[in-house]
């Protein structure tokens, strides 16, 4: 690598040769035609019996995928600082769903070497105890979003105990592939609501509500999109029930209550004036309560780790400055994250990040609560393999990242400084 970039040779130059040649074969196979060497890079696998779709593996290329959380990733999407960095390597970096050849689940499965995910916590965690060895490279968390429970407006229920012998929906999705991380924060928030108020989870009705979760199979959210801004907006998501199922449940009154995930969710459902929350973790001071499928979490594949580091810091890099200027301004950050998050509205969206540091990190209390939510999911079945969270942490890559920009800003410091060379002679 120091040779060829002493060389003025790009990564992307020393690498393509091989590319290249295997690209040419692909389309003297198929013709020549575009569509034809599309197709020839995808690549089928079977896996707990259903077809995935993902692309061979060029690491000239690295793809990311997002969860529609808080996270400098999604503020990044207007800002492209990330593919900047990634320029300056010869490497191509493209949001996954922008290849026609993919569908969704290398976000939920880690089944491609060159992605790099940030997003909820509880589906890496599955991946890393039961599929695939992967890198934890850093965590974000919003404050005071542990969830509520939420009931009808209507109903003379407002209060934990006047909850006993009813309903509490709780999700189940019947895709085996994927992790059902709806149903673990769901989960988790009830029993914790049960037991902080003196009661079982005998006291009520838990109420399974199966759904096919196979919006991921949709031709019409399979379309390929380059900014994951298009498509949270294409399906209208603040709006979208199908991504709140209980929430349809509840309004029918086939239950009496529903956990709801977050602030986030909760004011969308209380400005309708159906719904109301009468227990909020959110409200709580005990950070303990507040692992609603978060801190949101950077993870990366061993391979790409251990294979090409150089690509794993230069994603972090981009966390870096992007989360370094969200802190900075955060107005303008709600702006942007107001397209793909839920909170009601850019307002909302302010409040909602006042408080959070956007800058990924791997501080002891965020790994205290990756820990609790892996302790739940192994000790009520959700996952069938334990680890040890502190060594699934690497912050190396941070480390080298947070290097590379201060030597960066030395450099362009002292050039700066430096008188101008203009006119003088030999």
């Amino acid at each position: 690598m120091s040779n060829q970039f002493e060389t003025g040779i790009t990564r992307r130059e020393a690498l393509g040769a091989t590319a290249a040649i295997a690209t040419g074969a692909a389309l003297a196979a198929a013709g020549g035609s575009a569509e034809a060497a599309e197709s020839s890079r995808a690549v089928k696998k079977e896996i707990d019996g259903k077809m995935t779709t993902t692309i061979s593996l060029d690491w000239n290329e690295v793809y990311y995928t997002n969860c529609p959380l808080v996270s400098a990733s999604n503020v990044d999407q207007e800002l492209g600082w990330t593919k900047e960095e990634y320029g300056k390597i010869g490497v191509d970096f493209a949001y996954f769903r922008s290849r026609p050849e993919t569908d969704w689940y290398p976000h939920y499965i880690h089944n491609q070497e060159n992605l790099i995910r940030f997003g909820g916590l509880f589906p890496p965690i599955h991946v890393h105890a039961d599929y695939r060895r992967t890198r934890m490279l850093g965590l974000t968390h919003v404050p005071y979003e542990g969830g509520c429970l939420m009931v009808r407006a209507k109903d003379n229920i407002y209060r934990m105990s006047d909850l006993k012998g009813k309903k509490i929906g709780i999700t189940k999705s019947l895709n085996t592939l994927k992790n059902d991380w709806w149903r673990i924060q769901e989960h988790q928030a009830i029993l914790t609501m049960l037991q902080m108020n003196g009661m079982t989870e005998k006291d009520v009705n838990l109420v399974d509500f199966p759904y096919p979760d196979d919006w991921y199979d949709d031709p019409a959210m399979l379309k390929p999109m380059h900014n994951p801004t298009f498509w949270q907006l294409n399906r209208d998501h603040k709006h979208d029930l199908a991504f709140r199922p209980l929430e349809t449940a509840l309004l029918e009154g086939k239950v009496d209550a529903i956990y709801s995930q977050s602030k986030v969710f909760q004011h969308i459902q209380e400005a309708t004036g159906e719904l109301a929350a009468i227990e909020d973790l959110s409200r709580r001071p005990d950070w303990r309560l507040q692992v609603a499928n978060i801190p949101a979490i950077i993870t990366c594949t061993d391979v790409m780790a251990e294979e090409h580091p150089e690509l794993v810091v230069a994603f972090m890099k981009g966390m870096i400055r992007v989360g370094r200027w969200a802190n900075e301004h955060k107005r303008a950050a709600a702006a942007i994250l107001n397209k793909q998050t839920y909170y009601l509205d850019e307002e909302d969206t302010y409040l909602g990040i006042q408080h959070v540091d956007m800058v990924p990190n791997l501080s002891a209390q965020n790994l205290a609560m990756v820990k609790i939510g892996k302790d739940f999911m192994l000790k009520h079945g959700y996952i069938k393999n334990d680890f040890d969270v502190d060594e699934w942490a690497a912050p190396e890559f941070f480390e080298q990242a947070a290097s590379e920009l201060l030597a960066d800003a030395v450099k362009m410091k002292t050039m700066e400084k430096i008188p101008a060379m203009q006119g003088r002679v030999g």
